[in-house]
């Protein structure tokens, strides 16, 4: 009777390594980077779009994604960010 438990109790510790702790720490370095977000870094966001930050407000964010046109998105639409000190 024990076996099968013994083995259910590893699946489920081999899912929490494998599945949940690395997508828990990645939703962590994206938060980390959304927070650090400036004036001048540059940004892809989840619908593909390349932009540089023009504004950062507490939920949202300005990208100018071209000379003359801003599009204000959501904080959480944000999702690559390179900082303007290592685009260089």
């Amino acid at each position: 009777l024990g076996n099968p438990f013994i083995m259910m109790g590893l699946m489920i510790v081999m899912f929490y390594f494998l599945l949940i702790r690395p997508q828990q720490r990645q939703r962590k370095e994206q938060a980390a980077r959304i927070a650090a977000l400036q004036t001048g870094d540059k940004v892809i966001t989840t619908a593909g779009i390349h932009g540089i930050v023009h504004n950062v407000r507490e939920h949202t964010v300005v990208v100018k994604v071209a000379e003359g046109t801003m599009i204000e998105f959501d904080k959480a639409a944000i999702g690559n960010v390179t900082k303007k000190d290592s685009a260089a």
